[in-house]
């Protein structure tokens, strides 16, 4: 009878089964790199937050690569659950919306002069 049998449960991983410790571990590493990263599925949005960006860092003359980080394994090393978000030097600065480049701008500039040493 298979009334009272336990079904064995099944393990699902939020990312489709790439979180495993050694994921996790590289994208930790990952996140402490510094730079501007794009964290999205390659959406629209995520691609519009990426122009956006683009344009800000060459408005700001910073000449900086910008990553876009597709793997959900990454992406949740962040914490961030809503997507796009952005990434500035390994602090997620903005998340769930697309910003315009002139606010994209601004946020780059502050979380750059908090990132440098004060003297």
């Amino acid at each position: 009878m298979g009334l009272f049998n336990k079904k064995k449960e099944e393990t699902k991983s939020c990312c489709g089964g790439s979180c495993t410790p050694e994921t996790m571990k590289q994208a930790e590493a990952a996140k402490a790199a510094p730079g501007v990263r794009v964290l999205g599925s390659g959406c629209a949005k995520c691609n519009a937050l990426e122009t956006a960006v683009r344009e800000a860092l060459a408005e700001l003359g910073m000449d900086t690569a910008i990553d876009h980080v597709t793997d959900f394994a990454q992406i949740a090393a962040y914490g961030v659950m809503t997507t796009p978000a952005l990434v500035v030097d390994g602090k997620v600065v903005s998340y769930g919306r697309v910003p315009g480049k002139d606010e994209a701008k601004s946020v780059i500039q502050k979380a750059r002069a908090g990132a440098a040493p004060s003297s």
